[in-house]
C-alpha cells in the first residue's frame, strides 16, 4: 500500500524569503514541501483579511502548516480559512501575552510607528530590527535571507505583529521554541517544546533538529479538528 504524501507548507518570518528553508529536508516519499510567499498587502488591509488572501496559497486539506516568527503569527490566522492536519509554529508566539515587554510597550505608546522604514530597508538595520541585536556573525548569517523589502509591507507587517490582538492561545497549535531566543524570549513563552541552544534563527542553524525530528512531531497523532 502506497503511503499518503502530507503536503507540508512552510510560511518564513517577518522580510524573510524561502531561502531560510534551504537546509530543511523532509523525506519526500512521506512529505511534499511548498513555501508560502508574502504578498503586499492591499491599502488598509486588516490581518485577517490578508490572512484569508495566504491561505488560498494551500490548495489541500489536512496540510500541515508551519510559521516561523511572524509566519507564525501568520499561519495562525491563516488556520481559521483552512481544514488542517496540524500547525506548528517555531520562534513565535501564541497570544499577545507572550510578546516581550519591549513590543507591549512600543503598541501602547505607537512607538513602532516612529520606526524609520526607509532606513530599516537597508540590509543591516532590516536584520538588526528583525532579530535583534546580536553577534557579527549571527547578524551576517540572517541578512542574506531578508529578502522582501517593499516598504508597504514591512509598515504592514510590523505594525500587525506588534499589535496582534489575540489573548488566547489556541490548543492546538504546536509550539517550538529556543531557550536563547533574544526576540520572544522563553520566560514569557507558555506551553512549547524547548530547543536547547536555540535562538531566533534556529530554523537556520539548528537545521539538523529539525530534520530529525519535524517528520516524527508532523505524525504524531494530534491532528487539528
Amino acid at each position: 500500500m502506497n503511503q499518503e504524501i502530507i503536503p507540508i507548507y512552510f510560511v518564513p518570518g517577518l522580510a524573510a524569503g524561502r531561502e531560510i528553508f534551504k537546509n530543511i529536508s523532509l523525506p519526500d516519499d512521506q512529505f511534499k514541501v511548498h513555501i508560502i510567499e508574502w504578498k503586499i498587502p492591499e491599502h488598509k488591509e486588516t490581518i485577517e483579511e490578508y490572512a484569508q488572501r495566504m491561505a488560498a496559497d494551500v490548495k489541500e486539506e489536512n496540510a500541515v502548516l508551519i510559521g516561523v516568527s511572524f509566519g507564525g503569527v501568520m499561519a495562525q490566522e491563516m488556520s481559521a480559512f483552512l481544514k488542517l492536519k496540524k500547525i506548528i509554529i517555531i520562534s513565535s508566539v501564541k497570544t499577545k501575552l507572550e510578546l516581550p515587554l519591549r513590543l507591549q510597550f512600543a503598541r501602547k505608546t505607537l512607538a513602532y510607528k516612529l520606526v524609520p522604514t526607509k532606513l530599516v530597508i537597508s540590509a543591516d538595520d532590516l536584520t538588526k530590527f528583525a532579530i535583534g541585536p546580536k553577534t557579527k556573525k549571527r547578524l551576517e548569517m540572517y541578512q542574506e535571507y531578508l529578502s522582501v523589502r517593499n516598504e508597504h509591507y514591512l509598515d504592514w507587517a510590523i505594525e500587525n505583529m506588534v499589535c496582534w490582538d489575540r489573548e488566547t492561545p489556541d490548543p492546538k497549535v504546536i509550539h517550538i521554541h529556543g531557550d536563547e531566543d533574544l526576540v520572544f524570549p522563553i520566560e514569557k513563552i507558555k506551553d512549547c517544546i524547548v530547543l536547547k541552544g536555540g535562538t531566533h534563527i534556529m530554523i537556520l542553524n539548528k537545521f539538523k533538529w529539525f530534520n530529525e525530528n519535524l517528520p516524527k512531531i508532523i505524525l504524531e497523532n494530534n491532528e487539528v479538528n
